[in-house]
């Protein structure tokens, strides 16, 4: 017994809440809103019965007419850009921009990531450079292994040429 008179309840609050509300002005200019058009005259609709929500701001209200639809870009306004100013963003547009921003925020970070990344190793290549530098310069034998696994000292030429490499390496990982 209780359902039915519940549910009955919630239609009857539920329908005016569907009703079409009109505005006009009268003779005088005065301003009416009603459920109920007048009889003559021009009338403008704001909000549809089958609208579930009335317009947000007066000037929404305004640029409805009689036999208007929401969603509607005017006559003037290019297609696609109808709305986008002023009127209020839905959740899903919400959601997009949100999404949007998420996305643009990680990949900066990512990118700052990958650079800071880049440059902790740029530097560990110039100290080890500097360092095989400050090792050929200091005079000590210095001694390689061959091909075959053997042990070699370098001599004078060699470690002058070994000596200039690690230079230009030095220029260039240390800029």
């Amino acid at each position: 017994m209780l359902r039915p008179a519940l549910l009955l309840v919630a239609l009857l609050a539920a329908f005016p809440a569907a009703a079409e509300i009109y505005s006009w002005r009268d003779k005088e200019g005065r301003l009416h809103y009603s459920d109920v058009p007048p009889p003559e005259g021009e009338v403008k609709t704001l909000r549809n019965a089958r609208s579930t929500t009335a317009p947000s701001t007066p000037e929404a209200a305004a640029g409805e007419t009689n036999g208007s639809t929401a969603g509607q870009a005017p006559a003037n306004v290019p297609p696609g850009t109808a709305g986008t100013s002023n009127a209020p963003k839905t959740m899903a547009d919400r959601e997009l921009e949100f999404r949007q921003r998420r996305t643009a925020q990680a990949e900066a970070e990512a990118k700052a990531e990958k650079e800071r990344a880049d440059a902790a190793q740029r530097q560990r290549a110039c100290e080890q450079a500097r360092s095989q530098l400050a090792a050929l310069e200091s005079g000590q034998r210095i001694a390689r292994f061959t091909n075959t696994g053997e042990r070699a000292f370098l001599d004078d030429s060699s470690r002058m040429n070994e000596i200039n490499e690690a230079r230009t390496q030095v220029e260039q990982l240390c800029r």
